[in-house]
Formats: structure tokens, sequence, C-alpha cells
């Protein structure tokens, strides 16, 4: 192979590794794994293979896509953030018609993949998902601290896009898992949010930890939510979802994880928060796992 060759084979890998992170991936993996928690729990033991692959992959792409669209339009305040300044878009890797047609063609031919294989209400709600998160979240990020409220609708979704993939309809169940993924995000995001606040400043954001810099109000929300989180995660078993075991694992969890949010309150420090940060990265999954193992 000559060294033509190697750097030209140099050359297209990175071109892979930068559309690759256009799509966001550990966001899109989040949504790929609440979808199959989602079905998993609507199938109730009847999975079919091609179905849940269906789903997934049609998930994946409009995830994907959604992360390519906020990058194209988020392309000149990334560009002012430490955290995001490398991005493939800002820093002139990607060209922002590359990543603009790149999120189009991931987005309706992930739409398309859920209508044709699935059905059309998951395919409708992953279109909610997706208009949602690039005209609504995305443009109030810079308006208003309720942006992070609107931001939690479609980030909860794809656990009902794989309940409904799974039962063609919306229930009450699938109402649970999406209460409590909505509510998860607040203090997932909002800690974030604290870490990075000087950065989310200076482009211009208008977070909450960015309008009010001392963090009172964010770890107040914080404790807020995660305290509501506890009563929301009883829920599933008063609707018979689960078990015994899932109560006691759940309850333990959830009150683990507001032990942690209590300490921001105290000690309102980048420390603190990215403490509250990994618990709710621990917690997220772990609840998960707790309901795929009671049902087992």
């Amino acid at each position: 192979m000559t060294q033509g060759t190697q750097n030209t084979l140099a050359i297209e890998r990175s071109r892979l590794v930068d559309y690759w992170i256009l799509t966001k991936p550990e966001l899109t993996f989040l949504s790929v794994v609440t979808a199959l928690t989602g079905y998993y729990l609507g199938a109730d033991g009847s999975i079919q293979a091609s179905l849940l692959l269906h789903t997934l992959f049609g998930t994946a792409l409009v995830g994907g896509g959604a992360g390519a669209l906020n990058q194209y339009i988020e392309r000149e305040y990334d560009g002012l953030m430490r955290r995001t300044e490398n991005r493939p878009v800002p820093s002139g890797r990607v060209q922002p018609y590359e990543a603009l047609l790149f999120g189009i063609i991931l987005s309706i031919v992930g739409i398309a993949e859920l209508v044709l294989f699935t059905n059309p209400l998951t395919g409708f709600l992953a279109s909610v998902t997706l208009v949602s998160y690039i005209f609504l979240y995305t443009p109030l990020k810079r308006i208003t601290p309720l942006s992070t409220i609107v931001g939690a609708f479609p980030g909860a979704l794809p656990p009902v896009m794989g309940w409904t993939a799974a039962r063609n309809e919306v229930n009450p169940e699938a109402v649970a898992l999406f209460a409590l993924l909505f509510v998860w995000q607040i203090p997932h995001f909002l800690s974030l949010a604290w870490m990075y606040r000087k950065d989310y400043a200076r482009a211009g954001y208008r977070l909450l930890t960015v309008v009010e810099p001392e963090g009172n109000m964010a770890s107040r929300q914080i404790l807020a939510y995660t305290t509501l989180l506890v009563p929301l995660a009883v829920i599933p078993w008063t609707l018979g979802m689960f078990g015994a075991l899932y109560l006691i694992l759940a309850l333990l969890l959830s009150l683990a994880f507001l032990v942690v949010t209590v300490h921001l309150v105290r000690d309102r420090s980048n420390a603190a928060a990215r403490q509250v940060f990994a618990g709710s990265l621990i917690y997220l999954p772990a609840l998960m796992a707790i309901m795929v193992v009671d049902r087992l």
C-alpha cells in the first residue's frame, strides 16, 4: 500500500468519524436503549425480532438525524463554547450544507422505516420528537430557561415509541414510562448546565444556570424533580407492570439519587453538580435494568 493510499484511507476514516459525531452518538444510544426497554415491556414476552430491529434502527436514524440538524443550526454557537468548538461543523471539517443534508436524509429514512415497518403511530411519535427537538427546544435555548422543560418532552418519547411499536397504542403504562424519563432529564441536564454555565453564557444561551449563576434556583429545581422521581418510580408498580422486587429496588435507587442531590443544594459547586450528573447516568440505566429483571 502506497503512502498516498494510506493517507486517503486515513482521511476517509476521519470523515466517517466526523459524520458519526454529527449523530450525537451518546444521546442517540440513550434513545435506542430507552426504546428497547419500552418495546420489551410493551411486548410482554412476545418479542418479534424483525419488528424490534426495525424499531431500534428507525429510532437510531431519527435520533442521529436530529443530532446532525441540531449541530447544523447551532454551528456558530458551538464554535463559541470550549466543550463544542471542536465539533465537525464549527471546526470546519464538515461543511454546514453537508451536515444539513445528512440530518435530513437520516430523519426522513428513519421516520419512513418506523411508519412502514412498525406502525404509523410510532412513526408519528418519531416525527413529533424530531420537530419538537429541532423547532422548539433548539431555538428556545437562546430565549428562555423553560427550554429545559420543553426539551424534556422529545427526550422522553423514545420509550413510548418502543411501547407503541409493540402494542400500537398509548396507554397509562406508556405514559408512566414517559413521565419517568421526562422528570429524570431535568436534574440530568441542569447539573450538566451548571458545570458548563460559563460556556453556555459565552455562547448566549438563556439557560437557568446562566440567568441565575448563583445556582439557587437550579439546585432547588434539581432537588424538586429528583424528589418527584420517587413517587413516579412507584406508579408502574401500582399499574401492575412490575412486582415487589421492582418496587423495593426502584425506591432504594430513587432515594439514593435523592440523597446525592441534597448535597448540591448545600454545596453549589461543580464537584457537587458532577456527582448529580454521574448519579443521573447511573439512575436511568439501573432503573431500566430493574424493570427488565423484574419481568424475567
